[in-house]
């Protein structure tokens, strides 16, 4: 206390001695200590940086040797990234004796290889729990048939475990192969076909196209059927992964079953009697909608059987989720002109319970109103596209990658420019464009591409062009031919020549559609001298491609029609030679040059003063019995200063049918 008034004394006193002094000073006030962000001094730096349109996806090495060319390299690529980290924990996994040394400083538990090596030995219910906690599966059947046979009864907690482990990889052991969920498509085309069988192929109950990878009587149905007493936990999942590994004719029964073990009287959840219980779960009922496709024909059959699952989950209160409503549009795919009926009354009863929607939610609703159907109109998809701008979306449901690509291939059906960029201003807000990864990303991409080229001007496909080649997305072989037309259509074909050294680089240079494109623009009609010059250099590479043989690459046949285009575009530059050794493979792969060509080349030779040529193009004409060699003939007598050998030379050459007309006139005499 006597120190508080010390200290006040003194700082009175220099209160005083401060106005005394009449020295002003104005308050000084101490800022408050920010508290920063962990990650804010890594966002602002990364607000700063602007795309590279040059840079490859950042998955990629920096390396130019593994920076993709096209879409097959960056497929490839990529799936050679993950095929190397699973093998990486392959090894892991099976030779985990090498990795039990710790040499990092500091150590952190996370980025260390998890230890996967049991720790228990014997036979006892913890070692069977530990082995069903590092996914052994078949260690842990093993093990769960020596307590079966030894007597020693095993918790109903640890055999449900062990069902779910055994669930999840369809019964056998843990594989990355099984891990790999097979998709399947039944959803029907027909517009109004909601009483119609499904047309595609023979129905099978309970069976997909890619075949039921449950197998009969696997080690789950074998331990689910000896158990000694059963919940409703041990049939969810007997439901769930049925239904996951495509026996959902199986997955149905069992759920029969549930339903009668309920009516038998007794809970099998608590084991006491009630009138109103819950025994199926929301995943389980979510699995059950999506099986519905593969138990009923008809389209309205496939729905009421959804209704009736929807009807026991208000029965045992089982609150429906967004994978409940987005399963139930995932079925309605696949119900014909039912689902488009009953599609809109689902998303209302959905926001009615205030359940917002996800990207799988939209792509549902997209491929139900657009597959198969009259696209004269835009439709729901404007207000798709009014909910998707407002929102940056999470991930809830695996089919919420697919919805940017079907939006997009709506907006390519649609042929809306506008609602395409909408789209793209969508997946580029805030993480939205995580959705996409490398197959999709390419796939968004390209199409919206060929409907720039179809939609926009030139100047605005070219500038797109530039940004996304070889770094956003790669082009197909379809883009480029989009891309050549688009040109085509512009009359800036001056530009071509860049996207011929766009095309060797990703591989494209051997690819008889576009290379045929592509000589078909460039020798059409004459251009000026330079554009002219640079025509003759793709020309001159594209004859390369043709005579390179390399010990993996066939072959490239010429066709009569490249022959024609690349001497066309020889011709024209003066390059009168290279142009002879075009005409003269007419003759060996028994093709015929038209009369386009040989004006051409006749004109180059009376540019370059070369009347040898000239000869040996009438030569040329003469031997394939064509009706212009007499023409050609006589150009060459009016335009060329000859020698009395060329005349000669010239005058000797005779048609065929100009032989045969002088034997038969023989022949008379």
């Amino acid at each position: 206390m006597q120190m508080l008034l010390q200290c006040s004394s003194s700082s009175t006193a220099l209160g005083k001695t401060v106005e005394n002094s009449e020295v002003t000073q104005e308050e000084i006030v101490l800022p408050r200590k920010k508290t920063w962000d962990k990650l804010a001094v890594l966002q602002t730096l990364a607000s700063t940086v602007k795309r590279d349109p040059t840079a490859a996806h950042y998955m990629f090495q920096d390396d130019p040797f593994l920076i993709p060319r096209n879409a097959a390299n960056a497929r490839l690529y990529s799936l050679s990234k993950e095929a190397g980290k699973n093998a990486a924990k392959y090894i892991i996994k099976q030779f985990p004796q090498y990795f039990d040394k710790t040499f990092a400083e500091p150590n952190i538990p996370c980025l260390m290889p998890e230890t996967l090596t049991p720790q228990i030995e014997g036979v006892s219910e913890e070692a069977l729990k530990e082995r069903i906690h590092l996914r052994r599966v078949k260690d842990s059947v093993d093990l769960f048939d020596q307590l079966v046979q030894a007597g020693t009864p095993v918790s109903l907690e640890t055999t449900n475990s062990l069902l779910d482990l055994l669930c999840f990889y369809g019964g056998g052991e843990s594989t990355p192969e099984k891990e790999k969920e097979q998709k399947e498509d039944l959803e029907e085309p027909g517009v109004n076909a909601s009483e119609q069988k499904a047309p595609k192929r023979q129905f099978q109950r309970g069976s997909q196209s890619s075949g039921s990878r449950w197998r009969e009587n696997n080690n789950a149905e074998r331990i689910f059927k000896i158990m000694p007493e059963r919940n409703a936990h041990s049939y969810c999942t007997m439901i769930r992964g049925m239904v996951k590994h495509g026996a959902s004719a199986k997955a149905y029964d069992v759920y029969m079953d549930l339903l009668n073990e309920r009516h038998k009287g007794k809970c099998l959840t608590c084991g006491l009697l009630s009138s109103r219980r819950q025994l199926a779960d929301v995943h389980t009922f979510n699995a059950l909608i999506t099986a519905v496709p593969y138990l009923k024909e008809r389209f309205l059959e496939r729905w009421e059987l959804a209704k009736v699952f929807l009807n026991h989950m208000a029965q045992q209160e089982v609150q429906p989720n967004l994978l409940t409503f987005n399963a139930l549009l995932k079925t309605l795919r696949k119900c014909g002109g039912v689902g488009r009926s009953m599609a809109l009354p689902v998303v209302k009863e959905m926001e009615a319970l205030g359940i917002e929607p996800s990207l799988a939610t939209y792509d549902h609703l997209l491929f139900i109103f657009y597959r198969g159907v009259d696209l004269s109109s835009p439709g729901i998809i404007l207000e798709v596209l009014d909910d998707v701008q407002k929102r940056s979306f999470t991930p809830q449901d695996p089919d919420d990658a697919n919805f940017f690509a079907t939006a997009m291939q709506v907006c390519c059906d649609l042929k809306d420019i506008k609602l395409a960029y909408r789209l793209n201003k969508a997946m580029e807000k805030g993480d939205n464009w995580k959705f996409l990864d490398m197959d999709r990303l390419n796939a968004y991409w390209s199409k919206f591409f060929s409907l720039l080229c179809m939609m926009e001007q030139i100047d605005v496909v070219l500038k797109w062009y530039k940004e996304m080649s070889l770094s956003v997305f790669y082009p197909t072989p379809k883009n480029i031919l989009d891309l050549l037309q688009a040109l085509d259509t512009a009359n800036h074909l001056e530009v071509v020549p860049s996207v011929w050294e766009d095309m060797k680089q990703m591989g494209f240079g051997r690819r008889h559609d576009l290379l045929e494109e592509l000589l078909s623009l460039m020798s059409r009609e004459r251009h000026p001298e330079e554009i002219q010059l640079a025509f003759a250099k793709c020309a001159e590479d594209i004859k390369a491609f043709h005579e390179q043989t390399g010990r993996e690459q066939t072959p490239l046949d010429w066709t009569g029609s490249a022959l024609g285009h690349v001497a066309l575009l020889f011709s024209r530059v003066g390059r009168t030679q290279d142009a002879w050794s075009m005409m003269e493979r007419f003759q060996q792969i028994n093709r015929i040059p038209t009369d386009q060509v040989m004006d051409e080349f006749l004109t180059c030779a009376k540019q370059t003063n070369s009347p040898d040529e000239a000869i040996k193009l009438v030569k040329l004409a003469a031997s394939l019995d064509l009706p212009s060699s007499q023409r050609l003939k006589s150009r060459t007598e009016k335009e060329f200063e000859l020698s009395e050998k060329q005349k000669k030379t010239l005058e000797s050459i005779k048609s065929d049918s100009d032989s045969s007309d002088s034997d038969s006139d023989s022949d008379r005499d």
